[in-house]
Formats: structure tokens, C-alpha cells, sequence
């Protein structure tokens, strides 16, 4: 059995992406309880609301299935320090900054034979992911850090992500991605078959298909807007004033309509609102729903993201939406690790616990590098 516990859990979209491709989701944890519901009931698994700066090592070993023969430590810690709207901006001060080194710091402690981590592409030249790399190295990890595309791993919309896979069994490689270009999945394919609704409103038959309402300026605006056009295609007098100046013309991808057939933008924690990005629908004349911000980051179309008796709040639910890892990217990452189990050789007849006291590696002579 391959047990994987996912710190930073957030709704479960690595666990349920992982838990696709053979891995045993032994656990969650996240310091907000919003994600409790969806990580329990999409993942079926026990979910802690921990903050990571209290958990201890031996808190976080009796989590994995006892018998596991590999125990995986997976986790997307919050990216909003690293994130590109974040540019020029020193964020090392942030509370979020040095999470990296929290989950550092379990992974000495524990020495899980695989660590995966998820992260916006600007990660990668921090400090604190360098440190994070040569940490594992120097703990005998084998480690690969690559930016991954998101329609080559069959995610509808063009994000790029950093993934870091490290493994103390043997080398391993962060996937390339197994869709070609002509192959990408499109904005049509994910959320066409959904019905329509109106800005404002929401499918009677699924909660989280609901829309934003649309002030009487917008709704005009968008009924002007094109699939993959821009601001320039309205009349002169639904221009905003920063329109009218020359930094304007920067401003192409906000107040716009996705086109049908390619991946959409990036998915934001804003992806409900059209004044945010070109998150306006197609055809329909309002914003993108919940539901299909959720299907767009290729979650199943019956993911369950609140509870039945909670009131659906487009913006809790569209953070929780945007901050997800796409499961679909997820599931490729998850392929890798159990192909990477099968053609490893060693000791796994015992549970990994029996075969680990816990305590520090030795350190290798030379650990191969990250090639981030």
C-alpha cells in the first residue's frame, strides 16, 4: 500500500487526484475548517484542522495506514507570497512564507519515502524552496522540481504549476505531461453540457452552478464583449477611464469572454467575477459559475464543495475553488509515484514504520539534484 497525507489539504484536490491514480489517501490537514466538509466527504478520509507550525513529527507519523509499504507526504502550501500578482513586492515577512520549512521539518522528522509539493512557477526562485530542495538532498532524497503545463496533463486552462517530486527509493522525474497541443482540452469540453443560467442566478438542481449579478453597466459590457476579445470591441462610452489612458492597453484580459475552443485562463480565487480576468462566459452574458470555475481546474462534475445545509457564498467558495490543485495534475503526479514504487527495488515486505525508527538519514555522498 502506497498512504499519502496531504498537508495544506484545502478541499482535497491533490488527495482526490492521487487517490485516482492508486495512492491510499490516509489523511488531510488544513487550518480552515471550510474544508473540512469536501475534504471528508470527496475524499473519505479524516481531516485535521491543524495549524502545520503545531504539528509534530509524531503527531503526523501516527496518520498513514499503519501497514503502508510507502508512505508519501504531499502538500500545496499557500502560494500568495509567491504568486506573479505579487511582483516587486517583498513578501518574505508574510505569515505563509515560511511554511515551506514547516513541512521541512516534518519530512526530517518522519522521512516519508516519497514528498511531493505543488506551487505557483515563481517558487522556484525563492530562498525558501532552494533551502527546501538542499534540505532533502542532504536528508537522502532524490529530488526533480519542473514547471508543469496545465493542458498537458489534461487541465482545461493555461496554468503552469512547479511540482517537486523527491523519493529516497531511487531517482524519479516530475511527469511531462501526455497531451499534445492539438490534444488540449478546451473551455467547451469542461462546462458546455452544463445548463444555462442567468447573472444573478443559480441551477435549481446544483447550488454551486451560480452566477454573480451584474451591475447594469456590466451586463451591458459583457453582452458587447467577443470570445477572445477585448475592451476594444465596446462602444466608446462603456469604457472605464483607465481604459482611456495609455496603460490601458495593459489591460486586455479583464472584463473579457473566454473563447470555446482552447484551455481558459488561469483559474483565480476571483474566477466568479468578470471585472477580474477574462472570466466571463462564452456565450451566456455573465461571469463563470462555481461550478464551472470547478470543472475548469478538471474536478469531477458532482464534487461536493459545501454542505447541504450551508448557504453557497460566491467568494469562500471561489477562494477554496482557485487555491485548489487541479486534480487532474494531481493524478499524473499520482501515476508517477506508484510506477515509480513498482520499479523501485527494496525492502518493502515490512510496513514502512517498522522499517523507519524515525530518525535523521545518513547523509549520502552525492544526492542527485533538483533540475528546478
Amino acid at each position: 500500500m502506497i498512504s499519502a497525507v496531504d498537508l495544506f489539504c484545502g478541499v482535497g484536490g491533490l488527495s482526490y487526484g492521487l487517490r485516482e491514480a492508486g495512492v491510499q489517501i490516509a489523511a488531510g490537514v488544513d487550518i480552515d475548517p471550510a474544508c473540512a466538509y469536501p475534504f471528508r466527504t470527496n475524499i473519505g478520509a479524516p481531516f485535521h484542522q491543524q495549524d502545520i507550525r503545531k504539528v509534530e513529527a509524531a503527531d503526523l507519523a501516527t496518520m498513514w495506514h499503519a501497514r503502508a509499504r510507502v508512505r508519501v507526504l504531499a502538500g500545496c502550501a499557500p502560494c500568495q507570497p509567491f504568486s506573479s500578482y505579487r511582483r516587486g513586492v517583498d513578501t518574505s515577512k508574510e505569515p505563509a512564507w515560511p511554511l515551506v520549512d514547516e513541512m521541512l521539518r516534518l519530512i526530517e522528522g518522519t522521512l516519508p519515502e516519497v514528498v511531493t509539493m505543488e506551487n505557483v512557477t515563481r517558487i522556484g526562485s525563492a530562498s525558501v524552496f532552494r533551502n527546501f530542495v538542499t534540505g532533502l538532498e542532504k536528508l537522502g532524497y532524490h529530488v526533480d522540481a519542473q514547471s508543469c503545463y496545465g493542458p498537458a496533463h489534461g487541465v482545461p486552462q493555461h496554468r503552469r504549476r512547479m511540482v517537486l517530486l523527491g523519493s529516497r527509493l531511487g531517482e524519479i522525474t516530475v511527469p511531462k505531461g501526455a497531451f499534445a497541443p492539438e490534444k488540449y482540452p478546451t473551455v467547451r469540453q469542461a462546462i458546455s453540457a452544463l445548463p444555462p443560467v442567468a447573472h444573478g442566478e443559480a441551477d435549481p438542481q446544483d447550488r454551486l452552478h451560480k452566477s454573480r449579478s451584474l451591475s447594469a453597466t456590466n451586463l451591458e459590457r459583457i453582452k458587447r464583449s467577443k470570445p477572445g476579445g477585448t475592451w476594444e470591441d465596446w462602444p466608446e462610452e462603456l469604457r472605464s477611464a483607465c481604459h482611456r489612458k495609455d496603460s490601458g492597453a495593459t489591460f486586455r484580459n479583464v472584463y473579457a469572454r473566454m473563447g470555446w475552443d482552447e484551455p481558459s485562463p488561469t483559474i483565480t480565487t476571483m474566477a466568479y467575477n468578470f471585472g477580474t480576468g477574462r472570466f466571463g462566459h462564452p456565450e451566456q452574458d455573465r461571469a463563470l459559475t462555481l461550478r464551472e470555475a470547478a470543472n475548469l481546474q478538471s474536478f469531477p462534475p458532482d464534487y461536493e464543495f459545501v454542505a447541504p445545509d450551508q448557504p453557497v457564498q460566491l467568494a469562500p467558495l471561489g477562494r477554496l475553488i482557485g487555491n485548489a490543485v487541479p486534480p487532474r495534475l494531481a493524478e499524473a503526479v499520482g501515476r508517477t509515484i506508484v510506477d515509480h514504487v513498482k520499479g523501485t527495488a527494496g525492502d518493502s515486505t515490512k510496513p514502512a514504520a517498522a522499517r523507519h525508527s524515525g530518525k535523521r538519514a545518513k547523509q549520502p555522498a552525492r544526492p542527485r539534484g533538483s533540475k528546478g
